[in-house]
């Protein structure tokens, strides 16, 4: 049976159903995205949600909703369901018997005699939603009406009632054409059965988005519809809709195209099925490139996320090509030694650290050669890069450290900004910076070694050896038992964070096995939580216990405190590098804590972030790239460990 679920006693239920969302998307930036009542509770939610050309990277809210109205005996009965100031009207969700989560969202209503499915699909590949609607049962003759309510804005922002909007509908076959404003293309509205459109121009005002009020936002909206569409529906005679960019030529073949691609849906049967399948929502192919989609709904590309998460959303699942697609993406963006973090920014000391890492994860499928011949230049340039250093904000210090301050930007992964300043700026020798570099310089030198590049190996021979004395020299509090997080002029920062965990999750360590313990002591101790680790200990004044309030309230608990899925692979990893086999159960109880999350926030994912209090409340996002890709990464680490264990056992 499917872990995704949902019967009528709790789909009735707003409290619970409103709090538990669903997400598709079409692999090339666009995506559905509302609750599993359909009643939308953020800006972000819209059942049409994509770029507008290729180039574009912003994505922009067309479609925000489609109400469905069953008619019989010249009564109405509204399926729909929105929030207006102190009202929910109409309140559909009293209709619903059942929510389905896989092949595709599936709601089942019951209306008196009336029993009524609705499916959604959105392609792959192109900007087309489908949804299909088949009458299961009825007695009497009945009409569905189906009212679109267009929004034509920027998914940051909401829709406001003017006088611009163009709220005119433009005959095409089997539907209407809309352009609510020039710099937008066409939606596209047409049904695979005669039907009739209703020209009923209207602005509705007021919607409420609930999810943004407790954000700190606006979250008022006002939608236009421009009219609806109205059709006799039969019993076992599915009807679909279609809303896209491009006119469908032949409507008549929606149904065929809704087959096949429901077809190639996978089925979504229990946990490890969905985190593949929702990774595999994170890789959006534009063009020639492919990018990874650091999270949904707001996030689009970070450079920094797009390696840490990599591993995780591809290999696991033996996708060799979108992992190198999306490395060549981003190597061919790669200037003076850096990668585009947030858009086009250059602004982050550890993505191309982070690469280093990508690739030894990649080396495991394709072999050293591959790695060396394809992205060894690369690899040079950076480390080089480093050595040169990076604007007035990177530096390689002659003891063999990397030193990264920025007054105003955060150049770590802690990177919230407040006010214009950083809420944990870490300037001077971060932790896990220097980690990752002694793990690039080790690793490039060991290839250039295997592949006989003489002159690096004796260009950088000796420089590993020098970042690993400064560093125990620098960051190893001998009396404290754990690595300070940052080192700057003032001296080693005392605060226990969990970014020490990657000096121990590495290839490449600088420190001895009996501190690796002491550290994974330390932060199992004060960060470990069931759903990841602290990013700073609840001893601290400066812990934030829950990510709450509007945005300054919030980024300044974003690393105060916060709790982050994504350190736990690398907390697993430094466990399994010490403990080996011994730790399989243990992962397996840390993976199985995620389990029931599945079914309640982002359903079939996993949260951005959670409370560093508990009950761990899910927050952030609500599918993120680098939660699924960690947990993946977990998993694959346990099968690899019980290997040994099953052929010892055959013996």
């Amino acid at each position: 049976m499917s872990v995704l679920n949902f019967d009528k006693s709790s789909l009735g239920n707003l409290e619970y159903s409103l709090q538990r969302e669903m997400l598709s998307t079409d692999r090339a930036g666009g995506y559905m995205s509302t609750t599993i009542v359909c009643c939308n509770t953020r800006k972000y939610h819209g059942l049409m949600v994509c770029p507008i050309n290729v180039e574009d990277e912003n994505s922009y809210v067309l479609l925000s909703s489609l109400d469905e109205t069953i008619i019989q005996h010249g009564q109405a009965f509204n399926l729909a369901i929105h929030r207006y100031p102190g009202i929910y009207e109409p309140r559909g969700h009293k209709y619903i018997v059942d929510f389905k989560y896989t092949p595709t969202p599936t709601i089942t209503y019951r209306v008196g005699g009336v029993l009524f499915r609705k499916e959604m699909l959105w392609i792959h590949s192109r900007s087309q939603l489908l949804i299909r609607y088949t009458l299961l049962d009825a007695h009497s003759q009945t009409t569905l009406r189906l009212r679109p309510f267009l929004a034509f804005r920027d998914k940051h922002s909401l829709s406001k009632a003017n006088m611009y909007a163009d709220g005119h509908s433009y005959p095409i076959k089997g539907g209407v054409k809309c352009r609510l404003y020039e710099k937008f293309p066409w939606l596209h509205m047409q049904i695979d059965t005669e039907n009739e459109f209703i020209i009923a121009p209207e602005w509705y005002y007021n919607f409420e988005y609930a999810e943004e009020y407790r954000r700190g936002y606006d979250w008022h909206e006002d939608l236009l519809t421009t009219g609806y569409f109205e059709m006799t529906i039969e019993k076992d005679k599915p009807i679909i809709f279609s809303a896209s960019l491009e006119e469908v030529e032949s409507a008549e073949k929606l149904d065929s195209l809704f087959e096949e691609e429901l077809a190639r849906r996978s089925d979504k049967k229990d946990f490890l099925t969905c985190l593949r399948h929702s990774a595999r929502q994170f890789i959006v192919r534009r063009g020639k490139n492919a990018e990874v989609t650091a999270g949904y709904p707001w996030f689009g590309r970070w450079g920094r996320d797009t390696f840490i998460a990599l591993p995780g959303i591809t290999l696991t699942q033996g996708d060799i090509q979108s992992c190198i697609d999306v490395l060549d993406t981003m190597t061919r963006e790669m200037r003076d030694g850096l990668f585009p973090n947030m858009g086009s920014a250059y602004n982050s000391v550890d993505a191309p650290l982070w690469f280093f890492w990508t690739l030894q994860q990649l080396e495991k499928q394709v072999g050293a050669q591959e790695i060396w011949n394809r992205y060894g230049e690369k690899m040079k340039d950076i480390l080089r890069a480093y050595r040169r250093g990076i604007g007035n904000v990177i530096a390689l210090h002659t003891n063999g450290l990397v030193w990264a301050s920025n007054p105003t930007h955060a150049m770590t992964w802690m990177d919230a900004v407040v006010d214009g300043k950083p809420v944990t700026g870490r300037d001077g020798y971060q932790v896990e910076i220097n980690a990752l570099w002694y793990n690039a310089q080790c690793y490039t030198l060991a290839l250039a070694k295997k592949f006989k590049d003489t002159r690096f190996v004796k260009e950088w021979t000796a420089e590993p050896e020098k970042t690993k004395e400064s560093f125990q020299k620098l960051f190893w509090l001998e009396k404290e038992g754990h690595l300070a997080d940052y080192v700057d002029d003032h001296g080693p920062s005392l605060f226990i964070r969990p970014n020490q965990i990657v000096a121990c999750s590495l290839d490449y360590k600088m420190i001895t096995e009996s501190q690796q313990l002491a550290v994974i002591d330390i932060i199992k101790q004060h960060l470990l939580t069931p759903k990841g680790l602290r990013t700073l200990s609840p001893r601290n004044p400066l812990y934030k216990g829950r990510y709450e309030g509007d945005q300054p309230t919030r980024d300044r608990a974003y690393h105060q405190g916060t709790v982050w899925v994504w350190l736990l692979e690398h907390y697993v990893k430094a466990n399994f590098d010490i403990r080996g086999e011994r730790y399989v159960t243990r992962a397996e109880d840390i993976l199985a804590a995620f389990e029931e999350d599945i079914s309640s926030y982002g359903i079939g994912s996993i949260s951005e972030i959670y409370d560093g209090d508990p009950p761990h409340a899910q927050r952030g996002a609500i599918s993120q790239a680098w939660s699924v890709g960690a947990l993946l990464r977990i998993q694959e680490m346990i099968e690899s460990y019980k290997k040994p264990r099953k052929r010892k056992t055959q013996k």
